[in-house]
């Protein structure tokens, strides 16, 4: 069975920095691209990065680039989302899935959700 954890969510203020891990288990995970998504409250699940499985291919949405960086340890199983430079409009809960194929901003093109984490960015 297939699960991805999220963490690392909080409550930061506009400016400030925050670390998201997603762990993957139940998969071969060097096998595995990685996709985060965040969804905020009223809004549709929209993408925010990509990594392949081995980290040479990278994506990001353009709302992001720039302030976030993904990343995996292949040797932990874990994919992180380091964000900086967060504003107001980067409240949502963000999720982390597997890559299945076809487009790697679309949501359908993922499995496996976990089961997401809360960030908040006050002004």
């Amino acid at each position: 069975q297939v699960q991805l954890v999220e963490s690392g969510g909080g409550l930061v203020q506009a400016g400030g920095s925050l670390r998201l891990s997603c762990a993957v288990s139940g998969r071969t995970f060097v096998r595995s691209a990685v996709g985060w998504f965040r969804q905020a409250p009223g809004k549709e699940r929209e993408f925010v990065a990509h990594i392949s499985e081995s980290g040479s291919t990278i994506y990001y949405a353009d709302s992001v680039r720039g302030r976030f960086t993904i990343s995996r340890d292949n040797a932990k199983n874990t994919v992180y989302l380091q964000m900086s430079s967060l504003k107001p409009e980067d409240t949502a809960v963000y999720y982390c899935a597997v890559f299945l194929g076809d487009t790697y901003y679309l949501r359908t093109a993922y499995r496996y959700w976990g089961q997401g984490t809360q960030v908040t960015i006050s002004s």
